[in-house]
């Protein structure tokens, strides 16, 4: 995240120490069933982990009042970081979890994703300040060779179930790959932490029309974070913010520049590979229609949450079954689109002055000769 560690532990001091009143009165808790390894299989985090966001969601939620009876903060946690990691309700789970089962468990589900991702304004940090842009954007620079990038920007489709029988919906949810889906926008920087995730759109939305739309692209283009970059892919269009590979390289300049673009929109894929892979529920969210895109937003975001959460305490991911998948292709207008002068002439002068030569420092990879 683009805050410092010591930031970052300044608060996970403060949220431990609003919950040491109520979690530390030597009770027992659901997750004291498990040993740590049984922990992981079960919620793919760590013990110390779990601990945090049960802490955390324990304090966000006594800030609210709720209309019935909920179970206690430990057993919905549980319940909804098993959800997350496997996409299924496990009976076991419940059980040891003993939830009631006159509980709803989707209703669980929801109300604890609602209040995680309402944590994203601590644990989804945006570079807001001068420091911290130029601290991710040196990072960038010097994974990839590009200057002044602030983030890598994309699409992340994520399956769902839509019924037939309502022809316009199920149509609108179709994306270009021909399954249904709902899109929302993320950035991430170079390291695989998410800076921001926006909009739960139906699969068909094109991401140019989500970026225009979007709070952080109607900032960015207004200017209110500098003069960056950032970088994505071919669905959108070339801007004086959003940089994408050149279509039609004609030189080995614009060759070596479409390369360094791939290797950072590269972490991206890695990036939405590593939350699916540790969070199962996101290969298939479910049945979805244009009333439920606001849960289904919800659990995206308390995902991305979760993952930047995890990425804190060093969390590894589970055992992978098999390849990441590839990152969305882009939606494109069938109509080509008319870009501006000032754009094109703003990437060719940072491709000229960038990728002209090949440094004498730096090999393809990103290392040093020294390094090597």
């Amino acid at each position: 995240m683009a805050f410092a560690v010591p930031v970052w532990l300044a608060v996970q001091e403060e949220l431990l120490g609003y919950a040491d009143a109520e979690a530390d009165n030597g009770a027992s808790n659901c997750f004291d069933n498990f040993d740590d390894e049984d922990l992981f299989e079960m919620l793919h985090l760590t013990r110390p982990c779990i601990s945090f966001i049960t802490d955390a969601v324990r304090t966000r939620m006594k800030a609210v009042a709720f209309k019935k009876p909920l179970p206690s903060v430990d057993a919905m946690v549980m319940v909804s970081l098993h959800y997350y990691a496997h996409g299924v309700f496990n009976p076991a789970v419940l059980q040891k979890a003993s939830l009631s089962q006159a509980a709803s468990l989707t209703t669980v589900v929801s109300t604890v994703s609602g209040v995680i991702a309402g944590m994203s304004d601590v644990f989804i940090s945006f570079p807001l300040t001068v420091d911290a842009r130029d601290r991710t954007a040196a990072k960038i620079e010097e994974f990839c060779g590009i200057p002044r990038v602030l983030g890598v920007l994309s699409p992340a489709h994520f399956k769902i179930r839509a019924s037939p029988y309502e022809k316009d919906s199920f149509k609108s949810f179709i994306n270009a790959l021909g399954y249904t889906s709902v899109v929302s926008q993320f950035i991430c920087d170079s390291e695989g932490n998410i800076l921001s995730v926006e909009k739960c759109c139906v699969g068909s939305t094109f991401e140019q029309e989500m970026w225009d739309s979007s709070f952080k692209g109607r900032e960015v283009e207004e200017d209110l974070h500098g003069p960056f970059w950032f970088v994505g892919g071919k669905g959108y269009n070339l801007s004086k913010h959003v940089l994408t590979p050149v279509s039609k390289p004609e030189n080995n300049n614009e060759v070596r520049f479409n390369e360094a673009h791939a290797r950072i929109h590269n972490v991206m894929q890695i990036t939405l590979g590593s939350m699916r892979r540790r969070f199962k529920c996101l290969m298939q969210l479910g049945f979805a229609d244009e009333g439920s895109l606001n849960k289904k937003s919800n659990i995206i975001k308390a995902c991305s949450v979760l993952h930047n959460i995890a990425k804190k305490f060093s969390v590894p991911l589970p055992a992978a079954p098999g390849k990441i998948e590839p990152l969305y292709p882009g939606r494109q207008h069938s109509a080509p689109v008319e870009v501006s002068p000032e754009a094109l002439n703003a990437r060719q002068e940072l491709i000229d002055r960038n990728f002209s030569v090949l440094s004498t420092n730096r090999d393809p990879s990103g290392a040093t000769k020294e390094d090597v």
